[in-house]
Protein backbone atom coordinates (compact mmCIF):
# COMPACT_ATOMS: atom_id res chain seq x y z
CA UNK A 1 0.00 0.00 0.00
CA UNK A 2 1.96 3.44 -1.20
CA UNK A 3 -0.24 6.32 0.44
CA UNK A 4 -0.20 9.50 -0.62
CA UNK A 5 -2.55 11.77 0.72
CA UNK A 6 -2.49 13.01 4.11
CA UNK A 7 -4.12 14.95 6.41
CA UNK A 8 -3.37 18.60 6.96
CA UNK A 9 -1.06 19.34 9.59
CA UNK A 10 -3.45 21.16 11.25
CA UNK A 11 -5.73 17.79 11.36
CA UNK A 12 -2.99 16.38 12.79
CA UNK A 13 -2.48 18.61 15.66
CA UNK A 14 -6.00 18.81 16.37
CA UNK A 15 -5.97 14.97 17.05
CA UNK A 16 -2.79 15.01 18.66
CA UNK A 17 -4.39 17.66 21.25
CA UNK A 18 -7.63 15.72 21.30
CA UNK A 19 -9.88 18.48 20.04
CA UNK A 20 -11.32 16.62 17.04
CA UNK A 21 -14.69 15.87 17.19
CA UNK A 22 -15.71 11.88 17.52
CA UNK A 23 -16.40 11.01 13.98
CA UNK A 24 -13.09 13.22 13.04
CA UNK A 25 -10.71 11.54 15.16
CA UNK A 26 -12.04 7.88 14.82
CA UNK A 27 -10.81 8.61 10.72
CA UNK A 28 -7.72 9.99 11.40
CA UNK A 29 -7.02 7.08 13.95
CA UNK A 30 -7.64 4.82 11.13
CA UNK A 31 -5.13 6.46 8.45
CA UNK A 32 -2.51 6.21 11.30
CA UNK A 33 -3.21 3.05 12.26
CA UNK A 34 -1.93 1.97 8.07
CA UNK A 35 0.03 5.21 7.61
CA UNK A 36 3.78 5.12 8.92
CA UNK A 37 4.57 8.84 8.10
CA UNK A 38 1.61 10.35 9.57
CA UNK A 39 2.51 8.29 13.00
CA UNK A 40 6.29 9.83 12.83
CA UNK A 41 4.62 13.15 12.31
CA UNK A 42 2.22 12.64 14.96
CA UNK A 43 5.19 11.38 17.34
CA UNK A 44 7.17 14.86 16.53
CA UNK A 45 3.66 17.08 17.38
CA UNK A 46 3.44 15.41 20.53
CA UNK A 47 7.03 16.15 20.94
CA UNK A 48 6.51 19.80 20.59
CA UNK A 49 3.47 20.06 22.33
CA UNK A 50 5.40 18.42 25.70
CA UNK A 51 8.36 21.09 25.44
CA UNK A 52 5.92 23.39 25.18
CA UNK A 53 3.74 22.72 28.17
CA UNK A 54 7.78 22.19 30.11
CA UNK A 55 8.43 25.59 29.34
CA UNK A 56 5.13 27.21 30.72
CA UNK A 57 5.45 28.51 33.89
CA UNK A 58 3.55 26.87 36.72
CA UNK A 59 0.59 28.72 38.40
CA UNK A 60 -0.14 27.68 42.16
CA UNK A 61 -2.93 25.68 42.98
CA UNK A 62 -5.24 27.09 45.19
CA UNK A 63 -5.43 25.72 48.84
CA UNK A 64 -8.37 23.90 48.36
CA UNK A 65 -7.68 22.15 45.20
CA UNK A 66 -6.72 18.97 46.77
CA UNK A 67 -9.42 18.57 48.98
CA UNK A 68 -12.11 18.97 46.33
CA UNK A 69 -10.03 16.51 44.10
CA UNK A 70 -10.57 13.77 46.92
CA UNK A 71 -14.09 14.51 47.34
CA UNK A 72 -14.76 14.29 43.71
CA UNK A 73 -12.94 10.64 44.43
CA UNK A 74 -15.01 9.79 46.99
CA UNK A 75 -18.21 10.19 45.51
CA UNK A 76 -17.28 7.75 42.69
CA UNK A 77 -16.03 5.44 45.41
CA UNK A 78 -19.52 3.32 45.38
CA UNK A 79 -20.02 3.21 41.41
CA UNK A 80 -19.75 0.46 39.53
CA UNK A 81 -16.53 0.01 37.15
CA UNK A 82 -17.42 1.19 33.91
CA UNK A 83 -17.50 -1.75 30.93
CA UNK A 84 -15.50 -1.34 28.21
CA UNK A 85 -15.58 -2.95 25.38
CA UNK A 86 -12.75 -5.35 24.43
CA UNK A 87 -10.70 -4.82 21.31
CA UNK A 88 -11.20 -7.58 18.49
CA UNK A 89 -9.18 -9.87 18.50
CA UNK A 90 -9.23 -11.13 14.87
CA UNK A 91 -8.06 -9.29 11.87
CA UNK A 92 -10.09 -8.13 9.54
CA UNK A 93 -9.18 -7.47 5.92
CA UNK A 94 -9.39 -4.07 4.86
CA UNK A 95 -10.60 -2.68 8.63
CA UNK A 96 -8.16 -0.78 10.25
CA UNK A 97 -8.13 -0.93 14.08
CA UNK A 98 -9.62 1.82 15.59
CA UNK A 99 -12.92 1.20 12.86
CA UNK A 100 -13.50 -1.96 13.29
CA UNK A 101 -14.56 -1.83 17.16
CA UNK A 102 -17.76 0.16 15.66
CA UNK A 103 -18.15 -2.54 12.43
CA UNK A 104 -19.22 -5.78 13.83
CA UNK A 105 -18.15 -7.64 10.42
CA UNK A 106 -15.61 -7.34 7.53
CA UNK A 107 -16.18 -5.16 4.66
CA UNK A 108 -17.39 -7.60 2.67
CA UNK A 109 -20.59 -8.59 5.05
CA UNK A 110 -22.03 -5.16 5.80
CA UNK A 111 -25.17 -4.55 5.04
CA UNK A 112 -24.97 -1.83 2.64
CA UNK A 113 -28.54 0.31 1.81
CA UNK A 114 -28.72 1.51 -1.90
CA UNK A 115 -29.23 5.18 -1.79
CA UNK A 116 -29.01 6.26 -5.32
CA UNK A 117 -27.71 4.85 -8.64
CA UNK A 118 -24.11 2.79 -8.05
CA UNK A 119 -24.00 4.49 -4.42
CA UNK A 120 -24.86 2.70 -1.06
CA UNK A 121 -23.92 3.59 2.39
CA UNK A 122 -23.75 2.31 6.16
CA UNK A 123 -24.20 4.65 8.63
CA UNK A 124 -21.84 3.58 12.16
CA UNK A 125 -23.09 4.85 15.36
CA UNK A 126 -21.51 7.63 17.28
CA UNK A 127 -22.25 9.11 20.72
CA UNK A 128 -25.12 11.25 21.14
CA UNK A 129 -22.74 14.26 21.94
CA UNK A 130 -20.21 13.89 18.66
CA UNK A 131 -21.02 16.95 16.24
CA UNK A 132 -19.83 14.67 13.42
CA UNK A 133 -21.09 11.80 11.39
CA UNK A 134 -19.62 8.71 10.47
CA UNK A 135 -20.47 6.67 7.27
CA UNK A 136 -18.99 4.26 5.16
CA UNK A 137 -19.98 4.74 1.12
CA UNK A 138 -19.53 1.57 -1.48
CA UNK A 139 -19.39 3.28 -5.11
CA UNK A 140 -19.85 0.99 -8.12
CA UNK A 141 -17.02 1.14 -10.79
CA UNK A 142 -17.06 3.98 -13.28
CA UNK A 143 -19.86 6.21 -11.09
CA UNK A 144 -19.47 9.92 -11.18
CA UNK A 145 -20.26 11.45 -7.94
CA UNK A 146 -22.39 14.86 -8.93
CA UNK A 147 -20.64 17.84 -8.55
CA UNK A 148 -20.30 19.29 -5.41
CA UNK A 149 -19.03 21.08 -2.34
CA UNK A 150 -18.87 20.87 1.16
CA UNK A 151 -21.21 22.83 4.06
CA UNK A 152 -18.12 22.28 6.42
CA UNK A 153 -15.12 20.10 7.14
CA UNK A 154 -15.08 16.64 5.22
CA UNK A 155 -12.57 13.47 5.56
CA UNK A 156 -12.85 10.80 3.59
CA UNK A 157 -10.21 7.78 3.97
CA UNK A 158 -9.98 5.02 1.29
CA UNK A 159 -10.56 1.48 2.48
CA UNK A 160 -10.66 -0.45 -1.25
CA UNK A 161 -10.83 0.47 -4.69
CA UNK A 162 -10.04 3.93 -5.99
CA UNK A 163 -11.55 7.56 -7.03
CA UNK A 164 -10.13 10.46 -8.62
CA UNK A 165 -10.97 14.03 -8.98
CA UNK A 166 -9.38 17.78 -9.45
CA UNK A 167 -7.38 17.01 -6.02
CA UNK A 168 -5.43 13.89 -7.33
CA UNK A 169 -6.34 9.97 -7.58
CA UNK A 170 -7.13 8.46 -4.13
CA UNK A 171 -6.39 4.46 -3.30
CA UNK A 172 -6.29 2.82 -0.29
CA UNK A 173 -4.89 4.44 2.89
CA UNK A 174 -5.00 7.78 1.30
CA UNK A 175 -7.05 11.07 2.99
CA UNK A 176 -9.00 13.52 1.38
CA UNK A 177 -8.87 16.46 3.58
CA UNK A 178 -11.84 19.44 2.63
CA UNK A 179 -13.08 22.44 3.94
CA UNK A 180 -16.16 24.19 2.97
CA UNK A 181 -14.62 26.10 0.30
CA UNK A 182 -13.40 22.69 -1.83
CA UNK A 183 -15.49 21.52 -4.86
CA UNK A 184 -14.75 18.26 -6.83
CA UNK A 185 -17.06 15.49 -9.35
CA UNK A 186 -15.12 11.94 -7.61
CA UNK A 187 -15.60 9.45 -10.29
CA UNK A 188 -14.21 5.68 -9.53
CA UNK A 189 -11.78 4.79 -11.42
CA UNK A 190 -10.94 1.48 -10.18
CA UNK A 191 -12.07 -2.23 -11.63
CA UNK A 192 -13.73 -2.71 -8.33
CA UNK A 193 -16.06 -0.55 -6.29
CA UNK A 194 -14.50 1.71 -4.05
CA UNK A 195 -15.38 1.79 -0.49
CA UNK A 196 -14.72 5.09 1.50
CA UNK A 197 -15.25 6.17 5.29
CA UNK A 198 -16.64 9.67 5.36
CA UNK A 199 -16.44 11.64 8.34
CA UNK A 200 -18.35 15.20 7.85
CA UNK A 201 -19.78 18.06 10.08
CA UNK A 202 -22.40 19.56 7.36
CA UNK A 203 -24.26 18.20 4.55
CA UNK A 204 -23.22 18.08 1.09
CA UNK A 205 -23.68 20.66 -0.86
CA UNK A 206 -24.51 19.20 -4.66
CA UNK A 207 -25.09 22.13 -7.36
CA UNK A 208 -27.43 20.47 -9.70
CA UNK A 209 -31.14 20.84 -9.45
CA UNK A 210 -32.17 17.32 -9.46
CA UNK A 211 -28.67 16.25 -7.20
CA UNK A 212 -30.14 18.83 -4.43
CA UNK A 213 -33.41 16.72 -4.81
CA UNK A 214 -31.45 13.84 -3.84
CA UNK A 215 -29.52 15.26 -0.99
CA UNK A 216 -31.98 13.97 1.67
CA UNK A 217 -32.38 10.69 0.24
CA UNK A 218 -28.68 10.23 -0.03
CA UNK A 219 -28.19 11.88 3.28
CA UNK A 220 -24.43 12.58 3.22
Amino acid sequence: MTIVHHPDTATLVSYAAGSLDEGFATLVAAHIATCDACRAALREIEDVGGAVLESVEASPMSPASLDRALSLLDDHADAPPARTKPRPKDTRPGVPGPLARLLECGLDDIVWKKVAPGVSKHVLPVSKTARSTLTLLRIAPGTKIPDHGHGGMELTLVLEGSYRDVFGRFGPGDIADLDEHAEHQPVVDSPEACICLVATEAPTRFKGFFSRLLQPIVGI
